[in-house]
């Protein structure tokens, strides 16, 4: 006679034969031959404990302690773990949760125990790392791996809870303060920042607008100065003109006296001399 047993993936199982372990047997399905002892005759008796081995909570509530200045307090922590030695786990203690269990909340003493009361409410991490700490270790031993120790709920006495209330919210409102002062800071320094900006961005404008001022009169003067220069050379090569040919000046006198002659109020004063020097000529 057998009797069947199907093993799941989410546990395993210890085998035991007469009560000594042979094998630590995974998931499947397994057949287990049926006791019976007739003197002469026996077959073992086997059995199988199943040990899971999921990832698990374990709460520890209310644990009121002592801290390093002598404040109680009540302090409720979780354990994520999980069993990762199934031999371990039921022959080194006698029931390992519970064994877990104490651990755990020996580990929370030790550590509040070092800790005053301002340092666990401003870091309330170090306490969760110093009972990761101290506990994984020993649990290691009877084959339990910790993941995760977190503290999940801090009580205060009512009196102390009521003043941590209102210094809670005495810094909520430093906070809030100091927020909208940096804030306020914040906006004064980058009006200050644009302001002066504008300020540069005007006097760089201004300076380029009296360089092109300055280079636009200095072209005019330059263009200006070009033309008189050209005016004085066309002058200058007219009088050399009269001068090798005078001829040419007596005809631009003329020309000059018949513009003046079409003025009917022009007055034409001719010296004597000027005919004088002409009759001779004539001669």
């Amino acid at each position: 006679m057998q009797r069947e047993v199907i093993i799941k993936d989410t546990h395993r199982g210890l085998r035991y034969q007469d009560g000594v372990l042979v094998k630590v047997l995974g998931a499947g399905r397994y057949l287990i031959p049926q006791h019976f002892d007739f003197g002469f005759l026996r077959r073992p008796k086997v059995e199988i404990v199943l040990v899971d081995v999921r990832e698990r909570d374990l709460t520890i509530k209310g644990q009121e302690i002592l801290t390093a200045d002598k404040v109680a307090i009540r302090v409720s922590i979780i354990v994520q773990f999980r069993v990762v030695d199934p031999r371990a786990a039921l022959h080194e203690v006698e029931e390992y949760e519970s064994r877990l269990y104490s651990d755990v909340q020996l580990a929370a003493r030790r550590s509040l125990a070092s800790m005053p009361l301002e340092e666990i409410l401003t870091n309330r991490n170090q306490l969760s790392e110093d009972i990761l700490c101290d506990v994984q270790e020993v649990a290691s031993r009877y084959g339990v791996a910790i993941l995760r120790a977190d503290v999940k709920d801090l009580i205060f006495p009512g009196n102390l809870q009521e003043i941590m209330n209102r210094v809670l919210a005495a810094e909520r409102m430093s906070q809030a303060q100091l927020v909208e002062a940096r804030t306020k800071a914040e906006v004064q320094r980058i009006d200050a920042q644009a302001k002066i900006e504008s300020q540069r961005l005007d006097a760089e404008n201004q300076a380029r607008a009296r360089q092109l001022a300055a280079q636009s009169e200095a072209q005019v003067q330059q263009i200006k100065t070009e033309a008189d220069i050209l005016a004085l050379k066309e002058r200058e090569q007219a009088a050399q003109a009269y001068t090798t040919y005078p001829a040419l000046l007596r005809l631009q006198e003329l020309e000059a006296l018949k513009e003046v002659a079409k003025t009917a109020n022009a007055r034409i004063y001719v010296s004597l001399d000027n005919f004088a020097a002409i009759a001779k000529d004539d001669d």
